[in-house]
């Protein structure tokens, strides 16, 4: 049994291949590509390895997220999530308590912020019912 990679007789038929030979010549096609893919791949990675490290957490976080948590990491985790769930909790307080005394100091007081948007709203409703008397006016005289 001979080769048929280095026959190129065809099998006796002039201008038809048989489909062994075809096989064998998508095969050497699909490694030649793979191969080549490989190698462009690891020529991304050498010439931007921010980027490739970006790309592997990204996707490392995807499936993070599309995994189930198991129990051991819950457990793991859960003293660490409590630790930043209080401290974001403080700090959310802190900052209100602080805006709240800057804005006292100031004289803005929550009734006082109340009564300017209220006069605000007045206002604006009177320049929009001045301006259509106006607007109807400037028909009926025309």
């Amino acid at each position: 049994m001979t080769d048929s990679r280095n026959d190129n007789s065809n099998n006796g038929e002039t201008g038809r291949t048989t489909p062994r030979q075809r096989a064998i010549e998508a095969y050497d096609r699909a490694r030649t590509s793979v191969t080549g893919a490989g190698r462009r791949a690891g020529d991304a990675v050498t010439s931007a390895p921010l980027i490739a490290i970006a790309g592997g957490l990204a996707a490392g976080a995807l499936l993070a997220a599309l995994l189930p948590r198991t129990k051991a990491e819950t457990k793991a985790l859960r003293p660490t999530v409590r630790r930043v769930r209080e401290s974001a909790r403080a700090a959310v307080d802190a900052a209100r308590e602080t805006g709240s005394e800057r804005l006292s100091e100031l004289g803005l007081t929550r009734e006082r912020g109340e009564q300017t948007i209220r006069s605000l709203f007045e206002g604006v409703t009177d320049a929009a019912k001045a301006s259509g008397q106006a607007a109807v006016d400037a028909v009926k005289n025309r």
